[in-house]
């Protein structure tokens, strides 16, 4: 009889359709990401110019990584390494308009063999065959649900492709339909009870700035815009009609993440769904005179990057100060679902930092430009560089030497460059140390750029350092 009663007991403890079951289900992603997206303009961030209030309510459910940077601060390299976990000059996606790899390890493709369902929409800029080309299956890199366009910035007459070459137009702003697409995929998912990996892929706030839906344009008025007061008096005109038009931009996608955090919840998925928000790299907006990206100064490099993991009291509203780079994304990602990362991936892992453990990080994470290009070509100043973004300092060397320091504590506007200052000797040089070590230990040998470009094999405009591209 003891017997029995034991068997009954254990089947009913197996056949709860509650608690025990859902807390060893696999964790669903919802990934956010934005594209030019800088750190400073969210409202949680300390910006009272900005209308983030759902972001910003984000943020207070999260771990804020308050130094998360863009360790190639440009579009492409971005993604490659949020996709393998790898440095730009390891997957050689250093320029825009290349091929990542086929031969890549992905993440959708570790996923998707894990059991999870893969889905993409919006902006893709991974495949090199041309803006407007179609992505077949065959080099979607994981992705099994996908509604997506390789590159454009034209929000309001876009197009994208699923899984014929059939252009498909999305309705009005992007944005706001890509959203009704993803909100679908979250109802279709939380029917059938598989994990399931989203990345929503945003193409603003990137310019054009002044094309988001007027009402948002309306809230702007670029004559009440506040600087930062790192922009030079000639460009601040310039400077508040464009921030006018990029925070519409960032309003319009405020209420996007809106609607999608909404639909977690009315689906019952949204206990058991890791959220990342976070932006491929940033924009300068006339900060120290210069315009997008690509520089190594806070307002390119720095992007806003939250995980809310439901459930994890240590990490609601928990804001750290340790660097977290683009190739950290894939295994910290893993690590929280509990597969195992890839021999090939070489970024750190912080999701036990994340449950409350042990932070992985030295508490400094290498920034480059391999090879300037495009809006930052060498006629406009561009060059390559390597460079540290540490919890205190930005150190960046060219290829003459020392050319960048500050101390983004005392000096968070990053207007007085301590490079080569003898009272600053020796914090330059414990930098320029650990510099050396980290480079060394990835095997990058800090050459010219055409050394990487002849490596890889990749025609560029030898004026512009450009991939030439076909829209």
């Amino acid at each position: 009889m003891l017997a029995r009663i034991s068997v009954f007991l254990l089947l009913c403890f197996v056949m709860l359709p509650g608690r025990v079951q859902a807390e060893t289900k696999q964790p669903n992603i919802l990934f956010l990401l934005t594209d030019q997206w800088r750190a400073q303009s969210l409202g949680y961030a300390g910006n009272d110019q900005v209308q983030t209030p759902n972001i910003d309510a984000l943020a207070r459910q999260s771990v804020n990584f308050q130094n998360a940077v863009s360790g190639c601060p440009v579009c492409c390299p971005f993604r490659g390494s949020l996709m393998t976990g790898q440095r730009p000059l390891t997957h050689g996606v250093f320029l825009n308009d290349v091929q990542l790899p086929a031969k890549a390890v992905t993440i959708a493709e570790v996923l998707d063999n894990a059991g999870y369902e893969t889905g993409f929409i919006g902006k893709w800029h991974l495949d090199g065959r041309g803006r407007s080309a179609f992505t077949p299956p065959e080099r979607r890199q994981g992705f099994e649900f996908w509604r997506a366009l390789e590159c454009t910035h034209n929000y309001n007459r876009s197009f994208y492709y699923g899984d014929s070459p059939q252009r498909q137009t999305w309705e009005g702003y992007d944005a706001f339909a890509q959203t009704r697409v993803a909100r679908q995929f979250i109802r279709d998912q939380s029917k059938k009870g598989q994990p399931f990996l989203l990345v929503m892929s945003y193409g603003s706030p990137h310019n054009p700035y002044h094309t988001a839906p007027p009402e948002y344009q309306r809230m702007y008025d670029p004559e009440r815009i506040k600087l930062r007061p790192n922009v030079p008096q000639d460009q601040r005109a310039a400077a508040q009609k464009e921030l006018a038009g990029y925070f519409a931009h960032c309003t319009a996608l405020d209420d996007c993440v809106s609607d999608l955090l909404a639909t977690l919840k009315e689906t019952g998925v949204d206990e058991n769904t890791i959220v990342v928000f976070t932006s491929d790299h940033g924009d300068m907006l006339h900060s120290h005179g210069q315009i997008r990206k690509q520089k190594p100064w806070d307002e390119s490099l720095r992007v806003p990057m939250l995980f809310r993991l439901n459930g994890a009291e240590h990490a609601k509203g928990r804001t750290v100060d340790t660097p977290i780079n683009s190739e950290d994304l894939m295994p910290t990602l893993l690590g929280l679902c509990q597969i195992a990362i890839p021999e090939t991936v070489e970024g750190l892992d912080y999701s036990g930092y994340l449950r409350g453990g042990k932070n992985p990080s030295d508490g400094a994470t290498v920034i480059t430009c391999p090879s300037p290009f495009g809006e930052w070509q060498r006629s406009r100043g561009g060059k390559e560089y390597r460079g540290l973004r540490t919890t205190r300092y930005t150190y960046v060397r060219d290829l003459n030497g020392p050319w960048l320091l500050y101390d983004n504590q005392a000096d968070p506007y990053q207007l007085k460059n301590l490079c080569n200052d003898p009272a600053a000797a020796p914090i330059q040089a414990k930098l320029d140390a650990l510099l050396n070590k980290k480079l060394a230990a990835q095997n990058d040998e800090f050459l010219h750029g055409s050394k990487y470009i002849a490596k890889f094999g990749y025609q560029v405009n030898p004026k512009t350092g450009t991939v030439p591209y076909t829209n």
